[in-house]
């Protein structure tokens, strides 16, 4: 499954460019349309709930019209309930329902799916001689915020899990949860990733599109390593990618 994102592309400035980007992102072959009205880039400026979904809830309407299935990219609980009132059918929240003490027990009103990111700086240094350390503190976060949104009244089957990589973490660590992505199953859930447009930063001066390349190739890397959900911006490229490991894949069997 690949999970798409809108809001994200500086591209669509307005609600009508959103709709008609999200449409072709469809069509292409995604499976969800990640809609959201503040980036979650370090650095980006916050925006209040009432702008939020003014920038969102038109979007939304539209691609639910056309029958396109959509998850809301928001940590503001207002926005949950009026993104899935207007068709939304998944939360992705980047602070893991932890932004508001009530975050929790609305996600767990609307019935709705919700992802859990990681965005907690680690308290393992970069440095620790135990290699792993880092990812085994994400997993172990990741747990606590599963413990939480449960004790709140979200089912733990709709329940997904992201690492969050790029939020609050150097380039090594986000390489280190690469590598032990497998680790992740052990919390029960499904996992997203979003690598997205955010590697071929070993490359300095790449423009976020020209790390097309390290984002298909951590796409790869992700679904060898078992990940169901992968948050990407370039959908045909990803999808042709994926499609020609599978036929891989499929030749050997």
């Amino acid at each position: 499954m690949l999970l798409l994102i809108v809001s994200g592309d500086k591209e669509c400035v307005t609600a009508d460019q959103a709709i008609a980007r999200g449409c072709e992102l469809f069509r292409e072959g995604a499976s969800f349309i990640d809609v959201g009205g503040e980036s979650t880039r370090p650095g980006a400026e916050r925006v209040s709930s009432v702008v939020e979904q003014d920038r969102v809830i038109s979007v939304i309407r539209a691609l639910v019209a056309d029958g396109i299935p959509i998850s809301i990219d928001t940590y503001h609980p207002e926005t949950m309930l009026r993104a899935v009132a207007n068709g939304a059918s998944i939360i992705n929240d980047v602070s893991a329902l932890t932004y508001q003490a009530n975050s929790a027990e609305i996600a767990a009103s609307t019935s709705a799916p919700v992802v859990l990111v990681h965005s907690q700086k680690s308290n393992v240094t970069e440095d620790d001689p135990a290699y792993g350390r880092v990812a085994i503190d994400v997993y172990d976060r990741l747990a606590q915020l599963i413990n939480a949104a449960c004790a709140s009244g979200v089912p733990r089957e709709k329940i997904v899990v992201d690492p969050g990589l790029g939020f609050e973490k150097t380039s090594a660590s986000n390489f280190q949860v690469l590598d032990w992505l497998g680790l992740y199953h052990g919390l029960g859930c499904p996992i997203m990733l979003g690598a997205s447009r955010k590697f071929g930063r070993l490359a300095p001066d790449a423009t976020p599109k020209a790390r097309l390349a390290g984002s298909v190739a951590t796409a790869l890397h992700a679904v060898d390593q078992g990940v169901q959900i992968i948050r990407a911006h370039d959908v045909r490229e990803t999808i042709q990618a994926l499609g020609v490991r599978r036929a891989i894949r499929d030749a050997s069997n």
